[in-house]
């Protein structure tokens, strides 16, 4: 009795302390939470997101009240609402959307038109809520999170037509959603839904996108050029996404809308690969999206659920139609398709999952007072909706993962990615002006193997002279920081600062040291060193490997680049290299979400359109024909400030080699002048030229001896 008491009074005595006020200690707990939540949802298979939900759930008020819901979860709430939103928008794929539109719409309809009408007829007739509260359902059971497409990463099958095709709908589909939730909150705000409602409503919509989509490109382009500062990009970023929600609410719509159209638009200019992606993802997932699921369980009470069974039964019914309408739509568009069963369950998969998007819409209804004081949205929905996530989310995961073990054991799949198989993919950076480093970077970032994640081998040379210690501190600095800048894309870098008496010799030393498969090196920029084009070693350089050597001159970032222009000599596809080079420009302009147009003979651009289509099928590829190599002049007309003009050239004594490639220097340097330039060297048939024989010289010189003559001829008489 006595050990009760005692009980009893410590608990009392250690209530007092509770719920936690202090925001020291409220920033801890949610950083505890954020931090373990993960680790045990990871242990019982369960998604994170529920993890976060639920540990919300626990500490708010309805649970043991260990922390007061105070203003900065309404704060990082907000931001956390629309990070989730802006961050759903970067992920679409617009232009796979493009590419076969009429079947991503046709699913995209379905997979939203179906639950929508299946929630709003059962929420009345059978749960009993009003038509707004049906609305607002429908719109939430219509919409769909990718949660499991991860689990399609793993199997390889991001190219399976039933995976492009659920990624397309589900962009179809949310953004839907939001238009309909925006017209729906909009309309029983003003309490008039007449004729002239609806036309200013579609007036308004369209006017806010035509404002977006004319300013924000515009800007991105003006800022990103001109200030490459990690923080700034990142900030400014940040601020068009907050500036599309304040002027989608200023127009009538919830900010979320405007958070989602920021995304779309801003996807163009923030390449999957770059640091600028990672750090957007990094500190979003870090921080502010676990913040906002947290405050969102705080709202929720348990307790409901147990009340009466009328709640239960409420809550079924909201599971049950979430993954029944969504379960329908896929089956009868892979039928409409003529799809294998397979793929009908990998549809079914990656649409029936509802994630954050589901209660970012129920917040927003739940601002919907039908009296004062009496919210539209009560908490049976809410808890049944949170419920719909936990079941629908698992659901997903299964099937997905059920779907995709079938479709590898069938051999259904439509184009699989063997490029990872036997590639000797290792780039290797010669860098010496910090001016050039962080842009070399950013282009290998672009142009490698993501899946081989192999690591770069940046190398600064130096002369063995006497500035040698002093020349290599200086090296070692430049090289710490492009470690710095490679780590915040997740890149692995291996540096080494080598001493040598010639620093083309010392390049080639580095390369076979480090098995390296090509190289990628800035033209140099400082004409007081080098009057010449190529700069002191080059020549000897490309003249002394066999393999694919790339320089690059960047006037701008590569994340603004809206075209890039490939010269392809005639006989190109003979060389050893050929598709090398082609795959390296094909990532690049996937990554950078630009068009690429190859210029040459239609048997080279015929290769080249059958390995895009089979390998890059997200590409938006021309080609256009090119008869003689004398037409570069010509394509210097059509080269913008924003394009990336790419000559593949040859090395003399190649099959693709001209003697038109000899003035290609002075014509760059005539007509290519300020442009952002690329320079390919393929790798080449043959052994590595690092010894000479007397059957064939060491090298082949830029101007032979007859060549210097006949222009000195040519110049005196």
């Amino acid at each position: 009795m006595i050990t009760n008491h005692i009980l009893a009074v410590s608990l009392y005595n250690l209530s007092k302390y509770f719920p936690i006020s202090d925001p020291t200690l409220i920033f801890f707990t949610v950083l505890c939470i954020i931090l373990f939540a993960p680790i045990i949802m990871g242990k019982l298979r369960i998604p994170h997101i529920i993890g976060m939900v639920l540990a919300g759930v626990f500490i708010g008020q309805y649970g043991l009240n260990i922390l007061a819901r105070d203003d900065s979860f309404e704060l990082f709430g907000k931001v956390g609402l629309y990070y989730i939103m802006f961050l759903a928008g970067l992920e679409m794929d617009m232009e796979g959307m493009k590419r076969n539109s009429a079947r991503f719409i046709i699913f995209g309809l379905l997979t939203f038109g179906i639950p929508f009408v299946l929630t709003y007829f059962i929420s009345q007739w059978l749960l009993g809520y009003s038509e707004i509260a049906s609305l607002i359902l429908g719109c939430i059971m219509g919409a769909n999170t990718l949660i499991a497409y991860p689990v399609v990463g793993r199997y390889g099958l991001q190219r399976e037509r039933s995976v492009s095709l659920s990624v397309g709908s589900s962009m179809i589909a949310l953004f839907t959603a939001l238009v309909i939730l925006g017209a729906v909150v909009g309309s029983y705000g003003d309490g008039d839904s007449n004729t002239l409602y609806w036309v200013w409503f579609v007036l308004r919509l369209v006017l806010l996108y035509a404002a977006l989509i004319f300013f924000i490109p515009r800007i991105s382009r003006w800022f990103l050029r001109r200030y490459s500062d990690a923080i700034m990009q990142f900030i400014f970023i940040l601020s068009m996404l907050f500036m599309s929600a304040a002027m989608s609410e200023a127009a009538g719509f919830e900010g979320i809308l405007g958070a989602f159209l920021s995304g779309l638009i801003l996807s163009r200019y923030i390449p999957r690969v770059s640091a600028l992606m990672n750090r957007i993802e990094f500190i979003g997932n870090a921080l502010f999206i676990p913040y906002f699921l947290i405050g969102v369980g705080m709202l929720i009470n348990i307790r409901v659920l147990f009340q009466s069974s009328e709640t239960l039964w409420i809550v079924l019914w909201i599971v049950l139609i979430g993954t029944l309408g969504k379960a329908v739509a896929a089956y009868l568009a892979c039928f409409f398709f003529r799809l294998p069963l397979n793929s009908g369950h990998m549809m079914f998969g990656l649409t029936s999952a509802h994630a954050a998007g589901a209660i970012a819409m129920l917040l927003v209804g739940m601002k919907i007072e039908t009296a004062p004081g009496t919210p539209l949205v009560d908490d049976t929905m809410l808890n049944g909706v949170v419920t719909m996530i936990l079941f629908t989310c698992i659901i997903s995961s299964m099937v997905t993962e059920f779907a995709a073990k079938r479709i590898i054991l069938k051999g259904g799949i439509t184009s699989r990615d063997d490029t990872a198989k036997g590639d000797d993919e290792r780039i290797l950076l010669p860098v010496k002006y910090q001016e050039i480093a962080d842009g070399l970077i950013s282009l290998a970032a672009m142009m490698r193997n993501t899946k081989l994640n192999r690591e770069v081998v940046a190398v600064n040379v130096v002369y063995d002279d006497e500035k040698r210690k002093d020349n290599q501190a200086k090296g070692h600095i430049l090289l710490e920081n492009l470690r710095r800048k490679a780590s915040a894309a997740d890149i692995n870098v291996e540096t080494q600062v080598r001493v040598a008496a010639n620093i083309a010799n010392g390049i080639k030393h580095a390369f076979k040291e480090y098995n390296a498969s090509e190289i990628i090196m800035g033209m140099h920029i400082h004409r007081n060193i080098s009057p010449k084009f190529w700069g002191e070693f080059a020549q000897s350089l490309y003249n002394g490997l066999s393999r694919q050597i790339t320089f690059v001159r960047l006037k701008q970032p590569l994340n603004t680049l809206r075209r890039i222009q490939v010269a392809v000599p005639s006989r190109a596809e003979y060389e050893q290299g050929f598709y090398r080079w082609v795959e390296r420009l094909a990532r690049l302009a996937e990554n950078t979400d630009c068009r690429i147009q190859f210029h040459g003979r239609n048997e080279s651009l015929q290769l080249i359109r059958e390995y895009i289509n089979n390998r890059h099928p997200a590409v938006r590829a021309e080609y256009t024909f090119m008869s003689h190599w004398n037409e570069l002049p010509r394509l210097a007309s059509t080269i913008s400030e924003d394009h990336m003009f790419v000559v593949v050239t040859a090395r003399k004594g190649t099959v693709s080699y001209k003697s038109a490639l000899e003035r290609l220097p002075d014509e760059i340097e005539r007509h290519f002048s300020g442009k952002t330039i690329m320079i390919l060297f393929p790798d080449q048939n043959g052994k590595q030229m690092d010894s000479m024989t007397f059957a064939e010289s060491q090298h082949q010189e830029e101007m032979s001896a007859y060549q210097m003559l006949t222009e000195w001829i040519r110049r005196k008489f």
